[in-house]
């Protein structure tokens, strides 16, 4: 029997979610339930059906799991603990410093209705996350660095695109070489937010708007621009259609540590990412914990989780006979 899914939000997000679900035979798209009008919203999938977000109550017999593909600032925080009343849930909630009041608030939701949901699933965090546990349940005498790109920020090519005068533009992180060395040589460095990465910006400027301004405007930026070496490139819109219509991204979890009674040998754990599509990559994470939480609930588990509390078998449409067999 497949395990049913829903689909709430058909951006960049929701649509990757889909194409995850063409790749896990165990899984089937039941419905994408749609904040516009249902009728102007046009899938891939020819055996499911675009729903209003009204209709999603009435349909809780039907959904196994329900996947989230709001936005973290405004949609998430609403949406994960209303729909874990009727379903399992997964989002990818990414607002780190808000993560233990989101949990408090889907886990009251979750287990008031005998439901499971699994928040801020992804890369990071997500498998980051994870990978930066067990470097440092391991290696327990040691650092963390985290190192993002080369890729493209959307929350920085937001923040770029409402100034005023922008037309359009595309923002890429991009770790500093020398920072990565250092720490994968063991040497341990203390690095600032400057030292660490830098920024890269590709901005199409309204016809007769102030060059100097925006660029002043970028580079000034607190929370986004004002901590880092930033470039600007004034560039057409073509050019940036060309160009830069991608939505690559990735990173680097690394952590260096010692062990022996003197700390006499070091030790680097590294995991890294190279993605040609961060969307698709994070739906693919996202339908891992979606059959994990479908398989948790059916044991009667309920309330909110997270990648640290879910065991990797639950990930796998391969039995633990298979697993041992293959993997281990």
């Amino acid at each position: 029997m497949s395990i049913r899914i829903g689909i709430l939000g058909y951006g960049n997000l929701g649509r990757g979610v889909e194409c995850a679900i063409k790749h896990n035979p165990d899984m089937e798209l039941v419905g994408v339930f749609t904040r516009r009008a249902p009728e102007t919203v046009k899938i891939l999938t020819e055996t499911a059906k675009v729903y209003s977000v009204d209709d999603a109550e009435k349909m809780k017999d039907q959904i196994d799991v329900m996947i989230l593909c709001g936005g973290s600032a405004t949609d998430l925080p609403e949406q994960t603990p209303k729909y874990a009343q009727w379903f399992n849930v997964v989002d990818s909630f990414d607002t780190h410093k808000r993560i233990p009041e989101h949990f408090a608030n889907v886990d009251k939701a979750a287990s008031e209705n005998g439901h499971v949901g699994i928040i801020s699933v992804g890369w990071d965090p997500g498998m980051f996350s994870l990978n930066r546990m067990y470097a440092n349940a391991i290696l327990t005498n040691g650092k963390d660095y985290t190192f993002w790109g080369k890729g493209v920020s959307q929350g920085h090519s937001d923040a770029i695109r409402r100034i005023d005068g922008v037309k359009d533009g595309k923002q890429y992180t991009i770790p500093v070489e020398s920072a990565l060395e250092a720490v994968r040589s063991g040497k341990n460095p203390e690095l600032t937010t400057r030292e660490k990465h830098t920024r890269e910006c590709f901005v199409v400027a309204e016809e007769g708007a102030d060059l100097a301004r925006i660029e002043n405007e970028i580079k000034t930026m607190p929370n986004y621009f004002d901590e880092y070496d930033t470039t600007v490139h004034f560039i057409s819109e073509e050019e940036l259609k060309r160009d830069h219509s991608g939505i690559p991204h990735g990173g680097f979890v690394i952590r260096s540590g010692k062990t022996g009674w003197n700390d006499e040998n070091n030790h680097v754990i590294e995991y890294s990412l190279k993605l040609d599509s961060n969307p698709e990559f994070t739906s693919s994470v996202i339908i891992a914990y979606a059959r994990a939480a479908y398989r948790m609930n059916q044991e009667g588990q309920k309330g909110c989780k997270t990648v640290f509390d879910v065991a990797p078998a639950y990930l796998s449409a391969l039995s633990g006979e298979e697993l041992r067999k293959t993997l281990l």
